[in-house]
């Protein structure tokens, strides 16, 4: 089996990886792990429904789904108060 070259730039990869090449040969997996976040719990809020438009409004201008928006700030909060 011949080789593969490997990309020479980002904006390279990005291009063979969008015309279907196959890139598992060009990727270094040896330093790759699995995080697990354990059992997910369904929690429910009540917020004000003004709250939720700007919420909205930032979602889509960015391009995300309302629950993942949420829970990326959560993260970025606990880290926040775990390292003050």
């Amino acid at each position: 089996m011949k080789k593969k070259l490997l990309a020479k730039s980002t904006a390279e990869f990005d291009d063979r990886f969008d015309a279907g090449e196959d890139i598992h040969d060009l990727i270094d997996t040896s330093q790759a792990a699995v995080i697990k976040h354990g059992k997910k719990i369904r929690i429910t809020l009540d917020v004000a429904e003004s709250l939720v438009k700007d919420i909205d409004e930032l979602r889509k201008r960015i391009g995300v789904d309302r629950g993942a928006l949420i829970k990326i700030w959560l993260h970025e909060r606990i880290k926040q108060e775990k390292s003050a």
